[in-house]
């Protein structure tokens, strides 16, 4: 088992940033990929970010990229979303998750993540 943990979500102006970070604890020691997902209310949640646990390679969906960094760190079993030139559209709760993946092929979707967080909410203002 895999616990997630998100922090660092906020109300923000347009154009600011925010940094969010997700704590994983229990079976932290396998190889696990970890992403970013996000649920904008009325919607279906969708695919932010992700990172393969061994190569360290990113995914990003196009309304995020050139604006949002993941990243991780294996040694404090945490990954971290910096979210620049927010926008209003990027209001959601955001979400961790992990994925068991041995051979670190990271995914965009849904269903392959075995874990998640309960979310933080991010709020940007026009």
């Amino acid at each position: 088992q895999v616990q997630l943990d998100e922090s660092g979500g906020g109300l923000v102006q347009a154009g600011g940033s925010l940094r969010l970070s997700c704590a994983a604890s229990g079976r932290t020691n396998s190889r696990y990929n970890m992403a970013w997902f996000r649920q904008a209310p009325g919607l279906e949640r969708e695919f932010v970010a992700g990172i393969s646990w061994n190569t360290g390679r990113t995914i990003y969906a196009n309304s995020v990229k050139g604006r949002f960094t993941i990243s991780r760190d294996n040694v404090k079993n945490t990954v971290n979303l910096q979210m620049n030139s927010l926008e209003p559209e990027d209001t959601a709760v955001y979400y961790c998750a992990a994925d068991f993946a041995p051979y670190g092929v990271v995914s965009a979707t849904q269903r392959v993540y075995d874990y998640w967080g309960q979310g933080t909410q991010v709020t940007v203002s026009s």
